[in-house]
């Protein structure tokens, strides 16, 4: 019976060391390396968005908007093609007949809104259109907006083809929000074969009396990305490409 026990606590200590030491596969910026940023949106990152109650402590307290600000500006520097996945709303799908929960919230407080999908009437400034601080660098030439994903992930819009049919591999993730969109796009990447690292301070999520979202996507970005940068070292893994 002591034995038994002995085995067991070996054991124990054994798995607990391998979850210490998980290893950190790392990630190489390249001539095969995209930017690829999530809803950089005013409902997400504006004081006027309408989540900023619950995402804004989040927001503020990671340095998102100027950190997402210097992403765009190294890639625009070193002339990195950058996607943008964005989150819009049009009539038609507030007439779904079943939903998610935040799907519900979504569509009942009119987040990422527009008109339709072939007019930009009301797009100014709302909660649809891009941060004013990033405008500048989303009209450049390396920069690819691509269709509108719907709930989380990319597996309703254009990413992934657009990634291949630009020749590219591997993706530096960033933007919002960390465990809805940022994190359902860093699996859907992975699950079709892109390598991918993620920013965990160009990012943020909600943080409600019993959760906070943004806790819960650094552990999912640990155990799946093959690395995990803050902005200031990706920014220097660019500068030195």
């Amino acid at each position: 019976m002591r034995h038994l026990i002995l085995l067991l606590v070996a054991t124990i200590f054994s798995v607990n060391g391998l979850i210490a030491q998980l290893p950190d596969p790392g990630f190489t910026v390249d001539e095969n390396t995209a930017i690829v940023i999530t809803d950089p949106q005013n409902d997400f990152l504006s004081p006027k968005g309408v989540t900023w109650g619950v995402v804004g402590a989040s927001v503020t307290k990671n340095n998102t908007v100027p950190n997402i600000e210097s992403l765009f500006k190294i890639a625009k520097k070193k002339n990195i093609t950058v996607f943008v996945s964005p989150h819009y709303y049009y009539k038609h799908d507030h007439s779904w007949k079943f939903e998610g929960a935040l799907e519900v919230l979504m569509h009942n407080i009119k987040m990422f809104d527009r008109t339709d999908a072939l007019s930009l009437k009301g797009f100014e400034g709302s909660g649809a259109d891009w941060l004013d601080d990033y405008k500048n660098y989303i009209n450049g030439e390396n920069v690819i907006v691509t269709s509108p994903h719907k709930v989380y992930g990319p597996e309703s819009n254009d990413l992934a083809l657009q990634l291949r049919k630009h020749g590219f591999s591997k993706i530096i993730l960033a933007g919002m929000s960390a465990n809805l969109c940022t994190e359902s796009h860093m699996r859907d990447l992975i699950e079709n074969g892109f390598e991918v690292a993620v920013v965990k301070d160009a990012t943020a999520g909600a943080i409600l009396p019993d959760m906070d979202a943004y806790e819960a996507a650094l552990i999912n970005f640990r155990m799946i990305a093959s690395h995990v940068f803050t902005t200031k070292e990706v920014v220097q893994a660019i500068q030195k490409k």
